[in-house]
């Protein structure tokens, strides 16, 4: 671990949270996206730390219903809602019997449609629902469903070819061939999810069980991904396992 680490450019923990949050740090133009992808996961951490701050200053004030709302509100904020974008996007492009040239015109367009709105209200509803019911004991559950979620961006762009050879959000990720090495971070998350007792087995097959079924899903709809289609990866990773967290069977 510790030579994968020192072959990195940290420079790419930057770049990452210059992509996936709207924190001012850095400068735009020293924007690196392949050194950026290993360092997803540890973004996503950061996300969670902030996440839970914000838990834990409305908890002072306001019941565990409305400070669900509040942390749902306040991921939607730190990502600048660019992954709920992508959700309704890649919802109005693959729902319905089309061809991949159409969901791919359809996702491009920066208007959203009907399903496109369900689904973000879905997604939202999800992510509340699962955190109302968190409670103290629980609160490793917001550090590391965000990193989960978007550690699923990494799968994504491994498993699946770019859709957009000409250009779009996505097209710098791929630009070099992603390798095991750049997956340094999922294992840190697993190392730390292992505080989190018999929730730490639920976490990671719940985790391995969305990836794979959203990527199953965009191989049999368009046999490719795209940038919209990766942050939907993370919204709906995010939501299930936010959902995973609250079910009885898991503390």
């Amino acid at each position: 671990m510790r030579r994968v680490l020192n072959g990195l450019h940290w420079s790419g923990f930057l770049s990452a949270i210059q992509f996936l949050t709207i924190i001012p740090y850095g400068r735009r133009q020293n924007f690196d996206a392949r050194s950026a992808l290993p360092f997803f996961p540890l973004c996503g951490l950061l996300i969670g730390a902030i996440l839970i701050g914000i838990h834990n200053m409305a908890g002072l004030w306001w019941p565990r219903s409305v400070v669900a709302v509040l942390d749902v509100m306040a991921l939607a904020t730190l990502t600048g809602a660019l992954h709920l974008d992508g959700l309704a996007d890649t919802a109005d492009g693959l729902y319905g019997h089309r061809t991949p040239e159409q969901a791919l015109t359809i996702m491009k367009d920066s208007r959203i449609g009907a399903m496109g709105m369900v689904s973000v209200a879905c997604c939202l509803a999800a992510k509340w629902a699962g955190m109302s019911h968190l409670v103290t004991s629980e609160q490793i559950w917001l550090l590391l469903v965000p990193a989960y979620a978007r550690s699923s961006v990494l799968w994504g762009i491994r498993a699946l070819p770019y859709g957009r050879p000409g250009g779009g959000t996505g097209h710098a990720f791929f630009q070099a061939p992603i390798r095991l090495s750049d997956f340094w971070g999922m294992g840190l998350l697993i190392g730390i999810s292992m505080f989190a007792g018999w929730g730490f087995l639920s976490l990671n097959l719940a985790f391995a069980l969305l990836v794979l079924m959203v990527l199953r899903w965009y191989q049999k709809k368009i046999q490719c991904i795209t940038g919209d289609m990766l942050g939907a990866m993370i919204e709906i990773t995010e939501a299930g396992l936010f959902l995973i967290a609250a079910a009885r069977w898991v503390a």
